[in-house]
């Protein structure tokens, strides 16, 4: 059976995915304030590597794992309300790709499975 990756249109869906992630994350002003000082251009391209390693895509995903790599922001207020907020985007932009639902919710599933090392509790 082909990938998520593969069953939603490969490297051009994941581009899309993350242009449309952004696009929500950044107009958030709940938690946009923890972009401010972030290389967009760096952070979508490791997002885009990411969205491919959630979807069953090719492992291209060379970032710091994700408790390091979020420890800066937990330093700074990150916390479940800001996890909770990027999971909405991240579900409403999935809809809006209109993928099937059983691809939405395992997606969904491995967000949630990460909040532990994004938030620094593991």
């Amino acid at each position: 059976m082909p990938s998520y990756y593969e069953q939603v249109g490969g490297e051009a869906a994941m581009e899309k995915a993350v242009q449309i992630f952004y696009r929500k994350i950044l107009r958030d002003q709940h938690i946009k304030h923890f972009f401010t000082d972030i290389d967009m251009k760096l952070q979508i391209k490791k997002q885009k590597a990411f969205f491919t390693l959630l979807f069953g895509g090719p492992n291209l995903y060379t970032g710091k794992d994700l408790t390091t790599g979020h420890a800066h922001l937990v330093k700074r207020g990150l916390n479940d309300s800001h996890f909770n907020a990027v999971a909405t985007h991240l579900k409403e932009t999935l809809e809006e790709l209109q993928l099937p639902s059983e691809i939405t919710e395992d997606i969904m599933a491995k967000a949630e499975a990460a909040r532990g090392a994004i938030l620094g509790r593991i």
